[in-house]
């Protein structure tokens, strides 16, 4: 298995002779509003642009992933770029059909995915009427007899879900935001930095931090949280990469199977998100 961390929450997971490219923001800089409503510090997304090599980076992309709609995980230029190279995408059952409305060959992931073990983990995208209103959102489980077992949480904060779903599954890497994220009002949209520590406690091999520095309302720094899980005792079990960063993973315990699932159902707030995403 290798990652590539692209920029926020974009990377590429190479894995089984796959190439998945995992929620797309290909916007050039000050392209996108803000998304910090109140407190000050709001200015226009992203903040940084892709590294250099982003372009041949994507050249070997087989498939795209996306973990939910909002339009830092996936956004105009990303859709017109998966269009015009005709790339399969996968998503939840909840996401498919707004995905294949905007032009996207997209399938709703399944249990067995083209020699893939798939499970899809429902998140919870911050606390009380916030959350509710940011819409589902879904992290997935990989695994394959010859590659290590990888639990991409997606954007969420921690739940009984989400410490469930890590001891029962016992991945050997999970990428998880560390960027907070919070509008300037009301509790935070993402894992806290407690929780964070919690989360890399719980998991029992690496766990790989993104969502960093690269959007408004996510006001930690890549030094500060490895600052965090150091005072912690585990930031030697902790990888926080720079943009364009890539790294091997190995497998460290056997691999759980992936086990049935079911995918949250759309609401209001689906369809809210999805307006609000513009994309």
């Amino acid at each position: 298995m290798r990652l590539t961390h692209l920029r926020n929450a974009t990377l590429l997971l190479e894995f089984a002779g796959l190439c998945i490219l995992v929620d797309p923001m290909l916007s050039p800089p000050s392209s996108l509003p803000g998304f910090r409503l109140f407190g000050g510090q709001r200015r226009k997304n992203p903040l940084v642009p892709l590294p250099d090599n982003w372009e041949s980076h994507l050249s070997k992309t087989t498939h795209v992933l996306i973990s939910h709609e909002h339009p830092d995980h996936l956004d105009r230029p990303a859709i017109d770029w998966i269009r015009s190279h005709q790339l399969k995408v996968w998503s939840s059952s909840m996401d498919a059909p707004n995905l294949r409305r905007k032009g996207l060959d997209c399938s709703a992931i399944e249990s067995r995915q083209d020699g893939l073990g798939v499970e899809c983990i429902q998140g919870t995208h911050g606390h009380g009427w916030i959350g509710w209103l940011m819409g589902p959102v879904s992290g997935f489980y990989f695994t394959h007899p010859d590659e290590p077992s990888i639990y991409l949480t997606g954007d969420t904060v921690m739940t009984d879900t989400i410490r469930s779903a890590v001891r029962r599954l016992q991945p050997d890497v999970v990428v998880a935001p560390a960027g907070v994220a919070n509008f300037g009002f009301g509790r935070d949209l993402l894992f806290s930095v407690d929780e964070l520590i919690e989360l890399v406690k719980l998991a029992p091999g690496t766990v790989v931090l993104n969502h960093l520095e690269s959007i408004d309302h996510c006001l930690i720094t890549r030094e500060s949280i490895r600052a965090e899980m150091n005072a912690a005792g585990v930031g030697n079990r902790v990888i926080v990469p720079q943009d364009g960063e890539q790294f091997a993973m190995e497998r460290t315990s056997a691999t759980v199977d992936a086990g049935p699932f079911e995918a949250a159902k759309p609401g209001f707030q689906k369809w809210l998100t999805s307006w609000f995403a513009g994309t």
